[in-house]
Formats: C-alpha cells, sequence, structure tokens
C-alpha cells in the first residue's frame, strides 16, 4: 500500500492525488482493427436480436434481465438500456456491420475517477474472437486515457467462472469474494470483484496491443502467444 507521514501528524495517510473528477462517458465511436464500439441506439436491437437468440445461457448470470419472449420484447429492453446514462451502454459491430454484443461502463464515480466495466453480453458467434478482445481494449483505453479513470471495475457472479476467468486474462486483478453481494432472480449472489489500476495500465495496454497485432496471429488467424500468458495468467 502507497503511504506516506501526514505532514502534521506523523501518521501514515493515502498519497495525494489529482482529485480533479473524471468525465461521464459519452457517445463516441471506439475503431479498431476487427471492428468498432458505438453508443447502443434502439436501431441496434433488431440485428443484435439475430445474433443472441435463441442462445439463452447468455443471460444466466445477469441478474435482472433477459433472456427474452420474442423480438418486440428484447426491443423494448434495448430502447431502455439505451436511454440510460449509468449504465451506459455500447453495440460492438464487427467490420461486416454485425452487431456482436454489448458492454457498458457503469457504477460511475467521477468523484473518485471510479467506474466499472459491466453488463457485457456476447452473441455466441463472436466469443473467443479477436473482435471480443478488442473490444475490451478499446473501451479500457477510452476510460483510462479519455475519460480519466484511476480505477476500472470488473465484477462478475462468483459461480461464473467465464467471467471470472476472462477478468485475469485481460489483466484485471482479483480482490476477493463479497459474501452475499446481491439478490438477483431471487437467488443469492456472491460477487467476485476484480480492478485495474492507472498505474497498471500502460503494461496491460502494451500487451493488449501486442496481442491485437497482425504479428500475433497465423494465416489461420490462430494467436501466436496468448494474452493470459503476456499478462502472466495460467492458461
Amino acid at each position: 500500500m502507497n503511504q506516506e507521514a501526514h505532514p502534521q501528524t506523523g501518521q501514515p495517510v493515502g498519497l495525494l492525488v489529482d482529485n480533479r473528477p473524471a468525465v461521464l462517458p459519452g457517445p463516441v465511436t471506439l475503431r479498431g482493427r476487427f471492428g468498432h464500439i458505438e453508443k447502443l441506439t434502439a436501431a441496434h436491437a433488431a440485428p443484435l436480436w439475430r445474433s443472441v437468440k435463441g442462445h439463452d445461457h447468455i443471460w444466466t448470470y445477469m441478474p435482472s434481465y433477459g433472456p427474452f419472449a420474442d423480438e418486440t420484447d428484447f426491443a423494448a429492453w434495448v430502447a431502455k438500456r439505451a436511454a440510460l446514462n449509468d449504465p451506459y451502454v455500447y453495440a460492438i459491430v464487427d467490420n461486416a456491420g454485425q452487431v456482436a454484443g454489448i458492454l457498458a461502463l457503469m457504477a460511475l464515480r467521477p468523484e473518485h475517477r471510479v467506474c466499472e466495466i459491466g453488463h457485457v453480453i456476447y452473441a455466441p458467434a463472436f466469443q473467443r474472437t479477436a473482435l471480443a478482445t478488442e473490444a475490451q481494449y478499446l473501451i479500457a483505453r477510452y476510460a483510462f486515457e479519455t475519460l480519466r479513470y484511476r480505477r476500472y471495475e470488473w465484477k462478475c457472479d462468483a459461480l461464473n467462472t467465464a467471467s471470472r476467468k476472462a477478468a485475469q486474462r485481460l489483466g484485471l486483478t482479483f480482490e476477493g469474494i463479497f459474501r452475499q453481494h446481491m439478490i438477483g432472480r431471487g437467488r443469492n449472489r456472491d460477487s467476485a470483484w476484480f480492478s485495474l489500476l492507472d498505474s497498471e495500465w500502460p503494461a496491460r495496454k502494451a500487451n493488449f496491443e501486442r496481442w491485437l497485432s497482425p504479428e500475433n496471429f497465423d494465416a489461420e488467424g490462430r494467436q501466436r502467444l496468448s494474452l493470459s500468458a503476456m499478462n502472466g495468467i495460467g492458461e
């Protein structure tokens, strides 16, 4: 823990930081090599529905929504999501124009420069693709470098092993389990907490960019070195 002596009392205290508030997320377009992120709108509902319909398992660990009965029900939910400022939801779109999923910056505390990445839904066809990783890189870079957040959180159901593995693969640090943190769908949820700090971002950013570079993929599009390995996490 970084600390220093209080100038008057000599007691240990935290280091002084830039306490100007962070900036709230906005309707930007974040472009990468495999696709881009843009503000979620009602127009994304139809193409996103085509990507996620029939895959009820992707909603299991969402505490209060999904799966949806039909496209009309789904479209109404997307329209409500698109109107929110927290969570501030973005659509992930590949280079062919297909909507691959959504993610959000949320639990925004600009006065403390803390935010969370959450409400991540990837259509099954886009899971474990380069775009899925690139989207995480683009939104984290935006949070740290443009919006000036200093702590970037990831929380998930402690039973959601896929989400926990993803957080660590992306370079976030496991901080522990918050027991009986929530009630979702009438069930207890213990939550696993992860974080990435602004001081850690330059190294993680370099690993993201190294992983995403064309040189890291062979002619069949297979990775040569995993992001987990780059971040010092076992597969």
